[in-house]
């Protein structure tokens, strides 16, 4: 129980900080409020705390995941649509939620190619125990690279996201975190081996070889 509280007191100086925002800012503490809501009925698939309900809106930070595949880092900003979101995932890594879990969906179609994880039991099953507003403003574009929330349906964003492989044409609904610096050929492989067909389609179910997340960290 201690260790969880030094994560909750390091995650409060991230977001009252602000790591890896510029040095100067217009204001002292560039921050907006966020709330998570406990979910009695969908109770969290791992023990986590909620986040911080304040979020920094300067700068970025860097993930990693390292897939059995290998490593993917992506860059999560922070001043952009969704500050929330990002301190979301953020506050998870730290509490290593997506640790040795598995990506249960990989899409390859013409509307939609994207690998999703953060589901801890099956597709969109097994979230934080919590959930949290859409943060999208309609300019959403999810091209190569991006890595958005994925929800099942308004106001419904936990631990769930998704990292576009080719292209998303879907709506705006998508709270959009960040892109993708290192690791798309990691993503090109993972597509490569191939898709078990599904209810959803021939192209749109489960990797053909399973994705696993090794680990994930800050950085």
């Amino acid at each position: 129980m201690k260790s969880r509280w030094v994560v909750l007191l390091v995650l409060c100086a991230i977001a009252v900080l602000g790591v890896g925002a510029p040095a100067a800012s217009a204001t002292p503490f560039p921050i907006t409020r966020c709330v998570f809501t406990p979910t009695p009925d969908n109770p969290a698939a791992r023990p986590v705390l909620r986040p911080l309900p304040i979020a920094p809106t300067v700068g970025s930070v860097d993930v990693t995941f390292r897939f059995n595949y290998g490593p993917v880092t992506v860059r999560l900003n922070r001043a952009g649509a969704a500050p929330c979101a990002v301190q979301n995932l953020v506050s998870l890594v730290a509490q290593r939620f997506y640790d040795h879990s598995q990506c249960w969906r990989l899409t390859n179609s013409e509307r939609l190619g994207v690998l999703q994880c953060g589901d801890i039991y099956e597709v969109e099953k097994g979230g934080p125990g919590y959930k949290f507003p859409d943060e999208t403003d309609g300019a959403e574009t999810y091209g190569r690279g991006t890595i958005a929330m994925g929800n099942q349906g308004p106001g419904t964003n936990g631990s769930e996201w998704f990292i576009v492989h080719s292209f998303a044409h879907i709506p705006t609904n998508y709270s959009v975190m960040g892109t993708v610096v290192r690791g798309m050929d990691v993503l090109d492989r993972i597509v490569a081996a191939g898709i078990i067909p599904s209810d959803r389609g021939p192209l749109d179910g489960a990797p053909a070889q399973p994705v696993k997340i090794l680990r994930g960290s800050l950085g």
